[in-house]
């Protein structure tokens, strides 16, 4: 089968965009041979376009990791799917759908896109985690250690680590350990947050599925939210990846969250599978 696909990223974190019905959806050994980066194309995840399942959108869109596993929400995945779909058809708003859920996104004059995150859930159960009642610290043990984090979900669920130093921060022994603890069924995303300022925030990310990647859009969602309810951020706040910096705009509980960044077009190909 001839699977033709864009090459896309948001500041570095790189996927494969392509449309397939469920009869023509490539396999998780499929994908997970399409994402190495020496004998397939490389990608952090897969964007499936499929036609719209709810009234009043125009695109239903699922997200693949590069192990093959199936996940709720991408942020930076979801700027990408816009960009490209506005551009192919004329638009400059989108309606979009995702097992996560409901997206809007629009196409900024600079070539950014700003997508509406929805509100951030800090309820233990909409990770799902296991806690007793919900908290602004959770302590939890991992890699032999007692850590203190904080837990939302931006449609796909995030533990968020405060740190010194993101520089310094033990992403690789730290990230796999909280991935996979046993409070999170469906494992975690997992943020390393350096607070800079009122205005910005430095940030690592290890995803499930994929590693630590270049950067995380639900994961710069994620630790503003968790930074703002803690009274750290102001209501607008320059997130500083590794690959670059998003701005994410929330007034705060019950209010929905914006990210604003770029989505690039690298190729366009065709690869046999």
């Amino acid at each position: 089968m001839q699977l033709s696909f864009t090459k896309m990223h948001g500041l570095g974190n790189d996927f494969i965009v392509f449309e397939a019905s469920e009869t023509s959806l490539p396999s998780s050994a499929q994908l997970r041979a399409l994402a190495d980066r020496r004998t397939g194309i490389g990608f952090d995840q897969a964007l499936v376009i499929q036609p719209p399942q709810q009234a009043n959108t125009d695109l239903f869109y699922r997200i693949f990791n590069a192990d093959g596993s199936e996940v709720e929400q991408c942020g930076n995945g979801a700027r990408c799917v816009a960009s490209l779909v506005a551009q192919q058809r004329g638009r400059h708003t989108l309606h979009m759908d995702c097992p996560g859920g409901m997206v809007n996104a629009e196409l900024l004059p600079d070539g950014q896109v700003a997508i509406d995150m929805g509100i951030p859930d800090f309820a233990p159960a909409a990770l799902p985690f296991t806690a007793d009642e919900q908290a602004d610290y959770y302590p939890i043990e991992a890699a032999g250690e007692t850590l203190q984090i904080s837990a939302v979900s931006m449609g796909n669920p995030h533990a968020v680590l405060q740190v010194t130093d993101v520089a310094t921060a033990d992403v690789a022994r730290l990230g796999p350990a909280l991935e996979a603890h046993p409070r999170f069924p469906q494992h975690v995303n997992v943020g390393f947050m350096q607070v800079v300022s009122r205005e910005q925030i430095n940030l690592r990310v290890f995803e499930r599925g994929a590693g630590e990647t270049q950067a995380c859009g639900t994961g710069a969602c994620a630790a503003m939210a968790v930074g703002r309810k803690l009274g750290l951020l102001e209501e607008s706040v320059r997130v500083q990846l590794p690959g670059g910096t998003l701005l994410i705009r929330w007034a705060g509980p019950g209010a929905h969250l914006w990210m604003t960044g770029p989505a690039v077009t690298v190729y366009t190909g065709q690869v046999s599978i």
